[in-house]
């Protein structure tokens, strides 16, 4: 079905009201806001199918990203063209997690070579960029999310102190982590640069690099093109707001994704995610943020609670600055 864009969001308009999405704050303009920067919103999907170019049509998204990584390059391949014939673009590849921080050598070489081997997955894509989470650390005593006051060195990025109280093992956990994942991507690189595939590092709850001047560092160390930040919006606002982290990372970021999260200190976890605008992030704010850091380029969706739809109209408000 082909649904014209002016159509679409004079429906959308109805629909939010109708579901109750979050609504304006009052005073708040709904009219294009005059940002120079330009966001272009996308879906997450496991593989492009006809069914998923259908959806993404219909509910006005001109990108994908695509996460599935048993596909192969033919297959690839044969998305690229599909999404080439409808006008789509296939903007990213989650590649996801790689344990580049095992303690093993023979384990961090295998994880080098699935990167890799995800790296010329994108590249048949034709991806620009592959999301890669450079490793994890878990199951010793660490600080809370809001505990955490990292003391680390700025040439070395060597990290002295966590928090306030001693956490030696946590501690060591990342100073390895760090210098495995360093290693790893030093060798990533040359190889993205050959394909033309950017590596986006990103945090996923890895309990690495959670503050946003140690994530920043960490980024900027490579001092490489093919090396940037790909940033969720929020996955991490219970070390630091939103803005903090888009202030940090600004000319890194490569790509972002969005969701939402709800802060509650006496929770676990200190809180949980919820739907876009149900949270404790400032979108508003948000997206001054990211126009100072200039950044243009893609929002996918990671989050639930709206349907397509219905995210596709959150996303023309925020990046207009009305969320």
């Amino acid at each position: 079905m082909n649904i014209k864009r002016r159509d679409f969001l004079a429906g959308a308009a109805i629909g939010l009201a109708a579901a109750g999405l979050p609504r304006l704050a009052r005073g708040a303009d709904d009219g294009a806001a005059p940002f120079k920067t330009i966001l272009k919103k996308a879906l997450i999907r496991p593989r492009l199918t006809p069914d998923v170019v259908k959806t993404l049509k219909e509910n006005g998204y001109p990108g994908v990203e695509l996460q599935d990584k048993s596909v192969t390059e033919a297959e690839a391949r044969a998305a690229r063209r599909l999404a080439e014939d409808e006008g789509l673009l296939i903007h990213s590849f989650m590649g996801g997690w790689f344990m580049f921080n095992a303690k093993e050598a023979d384990k961090r070489k295998a994880e080098i070579e699935k990167a890799k081997q995800n790296m010329r997955v994108a590249k048949a894509y034709g991806a620009p960029v592959i999301l890669v989470v450079p490793g994890r650390v878990g199951g010793m005593p660490m600080p809370k999310p809001s505990e955490f006051k990292l003391s680390f060195d700025s040439g070395t990025l060597m990290l002295a102190r966590a928090a306030d109280a001693d956490y030696p093992e946590y501690v060591k956990a990342q100073n390895d982590a760090t210098k495995y994942a360093q290693d790893a991507i030093a060798e990533l690189a040359p190889y993205a640069a050959e394909l033309g595939v950017t590596l986006g590092l990103e945090n996923v709850w890895n309990n690495l690099w959670v503050m946003p001047d140690f994530a920043s560092a960490f980024v900027r160390s490579f001092k490489n093109a093919w090396v940037k930040a790909y940033l969720d919006l929020g996955n991490h606002v219970r070390y630091a707001s939103t803005e903090k982290w888009v202030e940090a990372l600004s000319d890194q970021i490569v790509k972002l994704h969005i969701k939402d999260f709800k802060i509650d200190r006496a929770a676990k976890n200190e809180g949980s995610f919820v739907r876009i605008g149900d949270g404790s992030i400032d979108w508003k704010r948000v997206r001054r943020v990211i126009e100072f850091a200039g950044y243009n380029g893609w929002v996918s969706i990671e989050s639930s609670g709206w349907t397509d739809a219905e995210h596709a109209a959150i996303m023309d408000r925020f990046f207009k600055g009305a969320l």
